[in-house]
């Protein structure tokens, strides 16, 4: 176990950083969230850490400008991330939150920096097939209920300013998908795990098939549950989680 005093707080990061855990787990949120899709998660599993990853411009960061593209996000996100590379860790995207994830690896190793030991990508075509996404053509009446939905699936009952705020963050999130181009796949130097959600209408496993250009190794796991499973953390989600340490 690596010892030591914990990193520096940083706005990137929602938890403070612990010492005490040999392993870490960064986790991206999907469009029109923060960090806060990860709060029912535990602080860890098992003997990894949960790092949820807050990109600006939502919640506690709302006054900051928009990230703009994923790219721009995942360079911004590599000098607050390269302290806390100091053991063993691992990036989980869910949805388009799963981009930016797959942007940062290849950043860090693009720049020599550690590597992670494994990607985790949840209900999200591969980056060539990312334009593929249904929320892309949704108009701004349908996102409004597509976002309500959502709220109320976490047990919030949304009100008209909480909608209006969301949506303005939505609103630009896709724009910086509908701006994301890959055209050929870059390989990272890890492991891809994808995660199929079983009950997700919107993500058959034939779109997941993409990811296979990614890496050396990708294997595809299918999970009980429907999109947004992944918040409330199930115990097949978590098994899968820790299965590279």
């Amino acid at each position: 176990m690596t010892s030591g005093s914990p990193p520096a707080a940083s706005p990137w990061f929602v938890r403070p950083h612990s010492a005490d855990h040999p392993a870490r787990l960064f986790c991206f949120p999907y469009s029109g969230s923060g960090a806060s899709a990860f709060s029912a998660w535990p602080a860890a599993l098992d003997d990894v850490q949960v790092c949820p990853v807050q990109f600006p411009g939502r919640e506690n960061r709302l006054a900051e400008p928009h990230y703009g593209t994923y790219e721009n996000l995942a360079a911004d996100l590599i000098g607050p991330l390269s302290p806390l590379l100091d053991r063993p860790f691992a990036l989980f995207g869910h949805c388009a939150g799963a981009l930016p994830a797959y942007e940062t690896a290849v950043r860090l190793a693009e720049r020599g920096l550690p590597r992670p030991a494994c990607l985790f990508v949840s209900g999200q075509p591969a980056p060539h097939d990312a334009a593929s996404d249904r929320m892309l053509t949704m108009t701004e009446s349908e996102l409004r209920a597509e976002l309500e939905s959502v709220i109320r699936g976490r047990g919030i009952e949304p009100r008209p300013d909480m909608i209006d705020l969301g949506m303005a963050v939505l609103l630009r999130d896709l724009a910086a998908a509908r701006a994301y181009r890959r055209t050929e796949p870059v390989a990272v130097g890890c492991p891809i795990v994808v995660l199929h959600w079983r009950d997700d209408p919107d993500v058959s496993v034939d779109q997941l098939d993409g990811w296979r250009a990614y890496a050396d190794s990708v294997d595809l796991l299918v999970v009980d549950g429907g999109h947004h499973d992944f918040m409330n953390a199930p115990d097949e989600l978590r098994k899968s989680l820790t299965s590279w340490r």
